[in-house]
């Protein structure tokens, strides 16, 4: 599927190409799920840069099975099941991809779970381990806890005995990311999260904010914070943030504010190895049980990022090929 020119989501259109042979360390792979991210829609907007100048194949994450090997690729072989997180491309039934992206799939992990975790999943083990490495004991704040981030970071701190607060827009979201491990959870369309938050912590704040909605939030998620504490700002689901200066955070308590990405965290091949091992793990121990509420075929992605961007959606949507 692919965007012509950066737009709505109606832009997008289907086209055919004909299957490369794979070049030197790449590998060529039949898709068979696809996840859907807010980052596809900054792409598809052409909010994030485009790496062409036109006919952009969205996505930046997938899973399927291997079909052929490039020159050079001795890590995996025809018929092994892998996924990915980036590069973009993944709106296709097949594509080529450097094999050095890929990770391979244990068998308690499926095709689908793992399109729709890669990124999302990785993602909350890089904010918790390296962002701001959370303890036993912290208490923290999760914006937008009914998310695809927010539902994993909810169970990932729960195991860590860690207290989460989450925040999210109505009874059912409220009632989904309860379920998923946070001890509170505010419905923010019902009244202040700020006061309660201080009222939870007892007018201490908590240690540090997760904060991928942006613009709608930010100031809210500094009022929330303990001095010296963190705000992690990592989407703009309600638009970018304006009017922060660093002024914002020596008014707040001594706070430090970080704005990380996943590819700087998985860079190497060591960091990604490791770090879908430990996303892995805690999928089969049954610590994180990962859930796709919507499932699309990938014709009908228009609809899908529609839904997505109205904020109808819960949980992980995984685009069927």
């Amino acid at each position: 599927m692919v965007i012509p020119a950066p737009g709505g989501a109606d832009a997008f259109v289907r086209r055919e190409f004909e299957l490369t042979t794979p070049g030197s360390g790449e590998v060529l792979i039949r898709q068979t799920a696809v996840g859907l991210n807010f980052l596809d829609v900054y792409h598809r907007s052409g909010l994030y840069p485009w790496p062409v100048e036109r006919d952009l194949v969205a996505g930046s994450e997938g899973a399927g099975v291997v079909l052929a090997l490039g020159p050079g690729v001795e890590r995996f072989a025809p018929g092994d099941r892998v996924a990915y997180a980036g590069p973009i491309g993944a709106y296709a039934s097949a594509r080529t991809i450097e094999a050095d992206r890929l990770v391979g799939l244990p068998a308690g992990v499926s095709d689908e779970i793992a399109a729709t975790i890669m990124l999302k999943g990785l993602t909350a083990q890089y904010l918790i381990h390296a962002t701001f490495r959370v303890e036993r004991g912290m208490t923290v704040l999760v914006q937008a806890a009914a998310g695809g981030v927010g539902l994993i970071l909810g169970q990932w701190l729960a195991a860590k005995g860690v207290t989460a607060i989450g925040t999210a827009g109505g009874a059912a979201k409220v009632a989904l990311a309860k379920s998923h491990g946070y001890g509170h959870v505010i419905d923010y369309s019902a009244g202040d999260f700020v006061a309660t938050v201080q009222e939870l912590t007892e007018g201490k704040g908590v240690d540090v904010v997760y904060d991928s909605v942006g613009r709608d939030t930010w100031r809210g998620s500094l009022a929330c914070l303990r001095p010296r504490g963190m705000f992690v700002s990592f989407g703009q689901s309600s638009g970018s943030i304006e009017g922060f200066t660093l002024g914002d955070l020596a008014a707040g308590g001594s706070l430090s504010a970080c704005r990380p990405t996943l590819f700087h965290y998985i860079a190497t091949r060591a960091e990604l190895e490791s770090r879908a091992a430990d996303l892995f793990s805690m999928i089969e121990t049954g610590a994180i049980t990962p859930e796709i509420r919507q499932r699309f075929d990938l014709n009908d992605v228009a609809t899908a990022h529609t839904e997505l961007e109205a904020r109808r959606t819960q949980g992980a949507t995984v685009l069927i090929p």
